[in-house]
């Protein structure tokens, strides 16, 4: 399978939520979506934007202390994780991490260096830049799925 690229920008905050809104409508359910960026990037502010373009109406928060954050949006299952706090990979193992991933869900997944070996293989890897005041987003499809979400992103609205 060949890997498809797109890279994207978000000048502020604003774009960034956009952006995710743009990648939620772009996406097809059993995707596993990797957020990479050191702290302070965005990761957070785009599941934001993919998770309350969804339907939800309350808060999105990051989930660093309890590692998941589940949601129901209209028949989809939406997991928000981060791993920043995982101590060994492991551990997810004993959270029953395979349970979250399946056709009818949708993972993003923050840090997932951290669950290097237990987690699934990612259909898209979201690597986020500084880039000026800004943030670059550089999107890798790693699977047909994932090629299909960044082929939608080109295309537009």
């Amino acid at each position: 399978m060949s890997v498809d690229e797109l890279t994207l920008s978000a000048p502020d905050e604003d774009a960034m939520v956009a952006l995710g809104a743009a990648l939620a409508s772009a996406m097809e359910p059993g995707l596993v979506i990797f957020l990479h960026g050191e702290l302070g990037m965005g990761k957070t502010t785009l599941a934001r934007g993919f998770i309350q373009s969804l339907g939800h109406r309350g808060a999105v928060k990051s989930p660093t202390y309890t590692l998941v954050e589940p949601y129901e949006l209209g028949g989809l299952a939406v997991y928000h994780f981060d791993l920043y706090r995982l101590g060994e990979p492991e551990e997810l193992e004993f959270m029953g991490i395979r349970d979250y991933f399946g056709p009818g869900a949708v993972c993003l997944v923050e840090w997932p260096e951290r669950g290097l070996g237990v987690l699934p293989p990612a259909d898209l890897v979201i690597t986020i830049e500084a880039e000026g005041l800004g943030r670059r987003l550089q999107l890798r499809a790693n699977s047909a799925g994932g090629m299909a979400v960044t082929a939608r992103l080109r295309e537009g609205p």
